[in-house]
C-alpha cells in the first residue's frame, strides 16, 4: 500500500522531534490554510488531533485559520468536535447552488446568500461556545480592501485586484497598499505571530461579528461577494483571508523558543519546553505559500526561518494520484461536474474516506517516532 502521509519539519522542530518525539503538550499553534475543497482531505486528521490527541494536554493552543481553514479551526472550538467536523465535511461536500440558465457557475450573490445561511445553521446558538473555549484561542484571518478596493464595485474591484497582483509581483509587503490583513481573535488574546511582514490589524471576535468575520474569511473575490463593515472593525470591504495569507506563512512567535528549551528537563524528568513550542500544521501540501497571489511565484514557496518550529503533515503526491480524478478535491470540480452534484459528492466522499489513512499513519508515528520519515521543510 502506498504511504499516504508526508512529515516535514523545520530545523528547530526537527531537533525537538529527534530528542523527544512529539507530545500534545508540545503544541502551541495549529494553522488552517485557505484552499477550498482541498481542506476536506484533512478531516480525519482534524478529528484525531482535536478529538483524541490534543485533549490529552492542558496548555492553551492558538488556532489560526483563513477561508476553509478558519471554518475548520472554529469547528475545533465546538464541544463534541468530532461530530462537528463530521458535519462540516458532510455540509461542505453536499453544498449545492442554483445555476443561471446556460451558465456553469452560480452568481456571487447567490453563493454568498447560501453560504451565510449555512454558517448560521452550523454555528447558530453556539458562537459563545466557540469564543469561550477553555483552551483554544481562535484567530480568523481576513483581507480588507483599501483605496480602489475599499468597496466592492463592478469596475473598481477588478482594477484594484489587478493593481494588487502587479504590486505583489514586485514586493509582497507593498501589496499592503491595496489589501491589509485583519485578524479577528478570541477576546483578550494576543496574536501568536509577528506582524512586521505585512500591514496588519487585530479586532476582537464577538457574538456580534463572528458570522460576518468567518464569512468574510471564506469570501473568494468574484466567487462570493465581499462582506462590508463588520461590527467592531474598520469600515470597508472584507474578502478571503487567503488573499493575504494563503497558507499562513507567518512569523510564529513560539517557534523561536524551541531551540532554547527543547533539550532541558525539569527535576521531575518532564521536558521544560516553553508552552506552545511547536506549530503543528495539517496541510494539503508541504509547501507553505505566503499569499494567494504568490501561487505562481515559485521563489516565494521556499521555507524561511519563520517556519523553523513547524511540523507539516501533508498527503504524499503518489498517494494523491490514487484518489478520484488523481487529485485532491478542488473548486474546479464545481464546473467539471456542473449540475451533477451527486457525482461530485461521490468523488469527494471517496477522497475523504481514503484520507483516514493520513490520520492512521500519523497516530502510528506518534507512538513510534521514526525520524527517517521526517523530511526537511
Amino acid at each position: 500500500m502506498t504511504k499516504a502521509l508526508r512529515i516535514h519539519a523545520g530545523p528547530r522542530a526537527r531537533e525537538h522531534l529527534e530528542k523527544h518525539g512529539l507530545q500534545p503538550s508540545d503544541v502551541g499553534v495549529v494553522p488552517g490554510a485557505a484552499g477550498g475543497p482541498k481542506g476536506l482531505i484533512l478531516g480525519p486528521l482534524d478529528r484525531f488531533i482535536f478529538g483524541e490527541w490534543l485533549p490529552r494536554s492542558q496548555q492553551p493552543v492558538h488556532l489560526v485559520g483563513a477561508s476553509i481553514g478558519a471554518w475548520r479551526m472554529a469547528t475545533a472550538c465546538l464541544g463534541g468536535s468530532v461530530a462537528a467536523f463530521e458535519r462540516l465535511e458532510h455540509d461542505y461536500i453536499h453544498q449545492d447552488y442554483e445555476l443561471p440558465p446556460g451558465k456553469r457557475r452560480p452568481t456571487a450573490a447567490h453563493v454568498s446568500e447560501r453560504f451565510g445561511q449555512n454558517l448560521q445553521a452550523f454555528y447558530g446558538g453556539r458562537v459563545e461556545e466557540v469564543l469561550g473555549h477553555p483552551r483554544f484561542r481562535l484567530h480568523i484571518v481576513t483581507s480588507r480592501g483599501r483605496h480602489l478596493l475599499r468597496r466592492e464595485h463592478g469596475v473598481a474591484t477588478p482594477l484594484g485586484y489587478l493593481g494588487a497582483f502587479l504590486t505583489n509581483t514586485v514586493r509582497r509587503k507593498a501589496m499592503g497598499a491595496w489589501l491589509e490583513r485583519v485578524v479577528f481573535s478570541s477576546p483578550g488574546t494576543a496574536l501568536p505571530f509577528g506582524t512586521s511582514d505585512y500591514r496588519t490589524r487585530q479586532v476582537p471576535l464577538s457574538a456580534g461579528n463572528f458570522m460576518q468575520a468567518l464569512q468574510a474569511s471564506c469570501s473568494i473575490p468574484f466567487v462570493l461577494q465581499a462582506v462590508h463593515d463588520i461590527p467592531g472593525a474598520p469600515p470597508g470591504a472584507y474578502w478571503d483571508g487567503g488573499i493575504t495569507d494563503y497558507h499562513l506563512h507567518l512569523a510564529y512567535r513560539n517557534s523561536n523558543l524551541i531551540a532554547a528549551s527543547a533539550s532541558q528537563t525539569s527535576a521531575g524528568g518532564q521536558k521544560d519546553l516553553e508552552s506552545g513550542g511547536i506549530v503543528l500544521y495539517p496541510h494539503f501540501q508541504h509547501r507553505v505559500v505566503p499569499g494567494w497571489l504568490d501561487k505562481g511565484l515559485k521563489w516565494r514557496h521556499r521555507a524561511t526561518s519563520a517556519l523553523d518550529g513547524m511540523v507539516v503533515l501533508s498527503p504524499d503526491p503518489d498517494w494523491v494520484r490514487s484518489l478520484p480524478n488523481a487529485k485532491l478535491p478542488d473548486r474546479n470540480d464545481f464546473t467539471h461536474y456542473g449540475t451533477d452534484g451527486a457525482a461530485r459528492a461521490k468523488a469527494w466522499l471517496a477522497a475523504t474516506r481514503a484520507s483516514q489513512q493520513l490520520a492512521d499513519e500519523w497516530a502510528a508515528w506518534l507512538l513510534r517516532p521514526d525520524m527517517r520519515a521526517v523530511q526537511p521543510l
